[in-house]
């Protein structure tokens, strides 16, 4: 669009142009686009004025015979060119031009006016109300948060004792004071249908206090404990330190009081009448169980405590043994006629009785056991001729000094098929008449073995007296004819009714007096307790272990108070072990004063009797009696003797060992006729 021909007056407003917008002139009183200030032209404006920048015809002044020239219109600036416009104030009036048209120029019709946008009144309001919410709620958390900081939170409490807003070391406090007697008190525990005192200070409980402290936040608190501790409350349950050593041993201890051993059901015979021992449940403390129980219930409400206990029940049952009952008299109808090469012995029925028990088996019934090795002992050499016996090795006494006697194996009754034999006869009641078989032997150890046993010397000795030569005395010279040389492995213990068995008259024991419920009576193989009397010594002296010894109903007077023994079949048994690493040779001899026993191994011990004086002393009392098998008594005083077994060292105590011996009263009795 051409510009106007016209000059406008300065300050005239072109009609063509929105309201508010001026047009700028030049001095010379010409128009010029909207935006481009006279200043470019110089100070004399158009007209060939020196700020056109050349003389006339370049730009200075118009060239003759033509008009002003006006100056091509500006190439709009690139960015690269362009500089950062110097901030100014928004004009809310200031129109937005906008180029356009010929050459670049802006036209009336070109310019738009842009509106600034309203302001967002309702988005300033919300945050606004935000803020105030959120710092609200800061505050409502921060002002009782550094409150409680430090402390124990409010509605804190152990075992009912509130210790909330108490610092860790007056809570502390606190709970010592208040659960002292609970911590140091004894406690009581149900078990078994008894009650038992228990002492948890001596067992290694322990309240800790500082374990249950830790418990409870104390240092500045999050929103969430803030929350609980003004809304609610906290329970902390006391943290119990436990020794667990100390506890094992006195739940230990606890168990020997409270643990049952079951007991299982089983026939034997006395002589040749049944003996039945009955079932009985059995009981066991668990003790883990119990050792939790009692943790968790120190410093406890309870004021009993139960533990757990195991019922244990026997194999077989109250029923199965009252068969197994009826079945034994059917076993004991006869004596078992044993047959071989056309030899035949038989087995009585004191030694069948002697050798036989019913004893509960895997599928909870009772079952026949037979003790064949024991049982034939004494008849096998009617039977295998004993030159083809087999030979243990052992040793003799030459010049002071043992020689080995090798061992040989040999033939012999085969107890195991012998045993089976027995038991199925006397389960299903059959033929009383068994044929034995024969099998290889071998000796209880080889030569070699012997070899390494240690016997080089002889440990200990012991002799006993006696009269010649009642029939006891025969008894004693026969159990020491069959114990001469035998020997004892390391760590096996000797058993003297397991090696010698039932006594009987085929062996050469014969009827003789012995003790039984106070009086005397006739035995076969009465008197043999002096033997082990004289064996019981040698163990005692020897340092070896005594593991069952019975001391006779009241004192004898041949014998050394304190240290004599009794036996019987099948009970009281004699029975000591060889605890020490080398083995023990048993060397016997006789006379016709007394008893020798000796034990042969390498020494370990030197071992010395210590005994107290006698003392409850009870009186005996008189009795006569008039019947056929009376035996006269010569009455002695009962009493109480301690000994100490001292045990030394090069010449230095290494320990000593105390055993009691009662005595009661030996009857003084006078047998008189009828």
């Amino acid at each position: 669009m051409p510009l106007p021909s016209h000059p406008v007056p300065p300050g005239a407003r072109d009609p063509q142009l929105p309201p508010g917008v001026q047009v700028a002139q030049s001095q010379s009183g010409s128009r010029l686009p909207p935006g481009v200030s006279p200043d470019i032209f110089g100070p004399t404006g158009l007209g060939g004025s020196p700020g056109l920048g050349g003389p006339p015809g370049r730009g200075g002044s118009p060239a003759p015979g033509r008009g002003p020239t006006i100056p091509p219109a500006a190439q709009p600036p690139q960015p690269w060119q362009m500089a950062t416009p110097p901030e100014r104030p928004f004009q809310r009036d200031e129109p937005t031009l906008v180029p356009g048209g010929d050459g670049g120029f802006p036209q009336p019709d070109a310019l738009r006016y842009e509106e600034p946008p309203p302001p967002r009144r309702g988005a300033r309001r919300f945050f606004l109300i935000l803020f105030a919410v959120l710092f609200v709620a800061g505050l409502a958390y921060a002002v009782p948060a550094v409150v409680m900081s430090g402390k124990m939170l409010p509605g804190t409490s152990v075992r009912g004792i509130d210790i909330g807003g108490l610092t860790a070391t007056e809570a502390a406090d606190k709970l010592r004071d208040r659960l002292a007697g609970e911590a140091t008190g004894e406690m009581t525990l149900l078990a078994a249908g008894k009650r038992f005192d228990f002492d948890p200070g001596k067992s290694g409980l322990e309240f800790d206090v500082v374990a249950t402290i830790n418990q409870a936040p104390s240092g500045f608190p999050n929103p969430a404990e803030v929350w609980r501790a003004l809304t609610g409350s906290t329970d902390l349950e006391p943290k119990v330190s436990a020794d667990l050593e100390s506890m094992t041993t006195a739940v230990a201890g606890l168990a020997r009081r409270i643990d049952l051993k079951v007991r299982e059901g089983s026939v034997t015979f006395e002589g040749v009448k049944p003996v039945v021992v009955m079932p009985r449940d059995g009981r066991e403390l668990e003790r883990e169980a119990a050792i939790a129980a009692i943790t968790k219930a120190f410093l406890g409400p309870a004021k009993e405590v139960r533990l757990p206990v195991s019922v244990i029940k026997p194999i077989a049952g109250k029923e199965m043994v009252e068969k197994a009952a009826a079945d034994a008299e059917k076993a004991l109808s006869g004596p078992v006629t044993l047959t071989f090469a056309g030899k035949r012995v038989q087995l009585p029925v004191e030694t069948l009785a002697a050798h036989l028990s019913f004893e509960p088996d895997s599928s909870g019934g009772m079952s026949p056991k037979f003790d064949a090795k024991s049982a034939v002992a004494s008849v096998e050499k009617d039977l295998v001729d004993p030159v083809l016996a087999p030979r243990d090795p052992t040793f003799q006494i030459v010049g002071g000094r043992p020689k080995l006697v090798p061992g040989r194996k040999g033939k012999g009754i085969n107890d195991g098929r012998l045993a089976a034999d027995v038991a199925e006869m006397v389960a299903r009641d059959g033929d009383r008449t068994i044929p034995v078989l024969l099998a290889t032997v071998k000796p209880r150890m080889s030569d070699a073995e012997a070899r390494k046993l240690g016997i080089k010397e002889r440990i200990s000795q012991f002799t006993t007296p006696y009269e010649c030569c009642p029939p006891r005395v025969t008894n004693i010279r026969t159990i020491a004819r069959l114990l001469d040389g035998y020997l004892v492995k390391p760590g096996e213990t000797f058993s003297l009714n397991g090696v010698i068995g039932q006594r009987d008259t085929a062996r050469g024991f014969v009827p003789a007096p012995m003790i039984q419920g106070g009086r005397l009576i006739d035995s076969v193989g009465g008197g043999i307790s002096q033997f082990v009397t004289t064996m019981y010594n040698a163990v005692f002296f020897g340092g070896l272990e005594d593991v069952q010894h019975v001391a006779h109903e009241f004192y004898i007077s041949r014998y050394p108070a304190g240290r004599e023994s009794t036996v019987s079949w099948p009970e009281p048994d004699f029975r000591w072990k060889n605890d020490s690493p080398y083995g023990v040779l048993v060397k016997t001899s006789f006379n016709d004063s007394g008893v020798t026993v000796g034990f042969w191994s390498t020494k370990r011990y030197e071992v010395e009797s210590i005994s107290s004086e006698r003392y409850n002393v009870t009186p005996f009392k008189s009795e006569t009696d008039s019947g056929p098998d009376c035996i006269p008594m010569v009455g002695q005083n009962g009493f109480t003797i301690d000994v100490w077994r001292v045990f030394k060292q090069d010449g230095k105590e290494i320990k000593r060992v105390k055993k009691t011996t009662v005595y009661r009263p030996e009857l003084d009795l006078k047998c008189v006729p009828e």
